[in-house]
């Protein structure tokens, strides 16, 4: 009878420290989401589930998590387009960065089935505040993002969306992107 009562205890540390570590690992590390729109298309597709990173260093291009501008309870998936001290504008459909005009590797297949230009000229009037950053959703047509609520705060942003799990046919890591060394393009990080 001792064996079992030290068996059942035993069993029921396990299951409590599972527990524990799986909210911890989902609170503080990785947590799962579910992507709600079109706004990401076709970086990410609606009803994906996707991984969370928490911990990640956020930096240009990468897609983040964060609360909506308007209602906190709400997840916003976009794209950092800016850090602080980025000037940015849109002409033609070329993101003009820090002056320079470049191409969005990321955009390819959305540009190409649109006829005229997929994302509106657009210029932001000052540059990216410290500590703030801007971004857009992918399918331009179809985002409420950066260009109608301004800048996030960086430390409002929950996390970088790392890779797809669900449905198991769409498993995949995002693609991860950086400027060139002159910075004169968007590249394969």
């Amino acid at each position: 009878m001792k064996n079992f009562f030290k068996e059942l205890v035993s069993y029921i540390l396990i299951i409590l420290l599972t527990v524990a570590g799986t909210k911890l690992l989902t609170t503080y590390i990785v947590q799962p989401l579910e992507v709600d729109g079109e706004s990401m298309y076709d970086t990410l597709l609606d009803k994906e589930k996707l991984w969370l990173l928490r911990l990640a260093d956020i930096e240009r291009f990468d897609v983040v998590v964060f609360p909506s501008p308007t209602n906190p309870e709400e997840l916003y998936v976009k794209r950092v387009i800016g850090l602080p001290g980025d000037t940015i504008a849109v002409e033609g459909d070329q993101l003009i960065l820090n002056g320079v005009a470049m191409d969005e590797p990321y955009l390819e297949n959305m540009v190409a089935s649109y006829e005229g230009d997929f994302t509106r000229d657009f210029e932001l009037e000052v540059a990216v505040p410290e500590g703030q950053v801007f971004v857009m959703g992918d399918n331009r047509r179809n985002s409420l993002d950066g260009r109608s609520f301004g800048f996030i705060d960086l430390e409002d942003v929950e996390g970088e969306a790392d890779g797809v799990f669900w449905p198991l046919g769409n498993m995949r890591a995002l693609d991860k992107w950086e400027l060139s060394e002159d910075g004169s393009a968007i590249v394969p990080r």
